[in-house]
């Protein structure tokens, strides 16, 4: 069997693939962070694609951690509940686990949706609110300063990110993640390039990562024992004197001390002069590089689009997993396709065994549905 359709653990969950469905911020909640009509209907198209696990898009611990004022939220009881109500209709036809990004996104929030310029909306206006960080430095020159959080401000971000995490194992969800990539907010206390504090959070390594390690603790000694919680890092700042890849190891061993069930390799989205170099499996090495140092699986992403790219990083020892975003927006069957590229099958909902093609002789067998 290739090792993409492999199983694989995560602490208490184990996974029928290696084919992870990554993150991708759908900027379709409403105006109160819950979900819509959109969730329902693109959760069942994953749920139905073939893949071990579906991560769903950065949700935010509070209101003001939103990158955008449709982003999906987890600070209160109706959004549980509401992410509940589709969970639960999800398992009525699909067998797949699903998982949560939990996310704040610091100075990078109170924007704009994309298809509408992604332009920062000021504090003063609607679907505006003041973006905080680690310093006062704001993400592009042009936007309003975010507010340095205060040591009291820092505990009350820890907690919330330990309650949605409570919530999301009331809601159904069978993992967790922490978002420290990217840029959002626990990337900006990571890298030296936006975290100039001068305190317990500020100046060397040690200290621009105790936030990242307090709030993957907090939220690990929040959910049930063996509970998977994971967290995705961006490797590299791709600009000189930022966060490295040398420091994303030396993080990725202490959350491996804490108990992390995985790390999830990423890069850059930090600053606006990263010269970042776009090709196929471009962020594969840094996935390669962590793995080397640590034990705990890793998931690889970026420009990995092809079954053969993602079953030869697999062989090669550089990743636990590959993580697809982009790719599968792009083709909900991604998995079908791999498995018929690699000569294996893959369980899929009874009802669409009839369309196996003609060619692939034993692609498909049936899970167990409720329907």
């Amino acid at each position: 069997m290739p090792l993409l359709f492999e199983n694989i653990r995560f602490r208490g969950l184990e996974l029928t693939n290696r084919i992870i469905i990554a993150p991708m911020c759908q900027y379709s909640a409403n105006l109160e962070g819950e979900a819509s009509y959109w969730h329902e209907q693109q959760w069942g198209s994953y749920a139905l694609s073939g893949a071990g696990m579906c991560i769903i898009e950065a949700t935010a611990v509070q209101a003001e951690g939103r990158i955008s004022y449709a982003d999906l939220g987890l600070w209160n009881d109706q959004q549980t509940q509401g992410l509940k109500n589709i969970l639960d209709k999800v398992r009525q036809i699909s067998p797949m686990p699903f998982a949560v990004q939990l996310a704040h996104a610091g100075r990078k929030a109170s924007t704009e949706k994309p298809w509408l310029g992604r332009d920062q909306v000021p504090a003063d206006h609607a679907h505006g609110w003041q973006t905080v960080s680690a310093s006062n430095l704001p993400f592009e020159p042009q936007q309003q300063p975010p507010h340095a959080l205060s040591l009291d401000e820092i505990q009350q971000l820890i907690a919330d990110f330990a309650q949605a995490a409570q919530r999301a194992v009331s809601a159904g969800f069978d993992l967790v993640e922490i978002h420290a990539a990217h840029g959002y907010l626990i990337h900006q206390f990571l890298s030296p390039l936006s975290n100039q504090r001068t305190d317990q959070y500020g100046g060397c390594l040690e200290n621009r990562i105790r936030l990242c390690l307090e709030v993957f603790q907090a939220m690990l000694n929040a959910v049930p024992e063996d509970f998977p919680v994971g967290v995705r890092i961006s490797a590299q700042d791709w600009v000189e004197g930022g966060w490295s890849v040398e420091e994303s190891i030396i993080l990725t061993q202490h959350l491996e001390q804490l108990g992390a069930a995985y790390i999830h390799v990423s890069s850059g989205g930090l600053d606006v002069k990263q010269q970042i170099e776009l090709k196929a499996k471009y962020q594969v090495p840094f996935a390669a590089a962590i793995k080397q140092q640590v034990k705990i699986p890793v998931i690889a992403v970026g420009l990995i689009t092809e079954a053969e790219q993602a079953e030869h990083i697999l062989q090669a020892g550089e990743a636990d997993a590959i993580g697809l975003a982009r790719a599968i927006m792009y083709d909900p069957r991604w998995p079908w396709h791999a498995a018929a590229q690699l000569n294996t099958q893959i369980a899929i909902a009874p009802q669409y065994l009839r369309c196996q093609p003609h060619q692939y002789k034993n692609l498909f067998y049936a899970y167990k549905t409720e329907l």
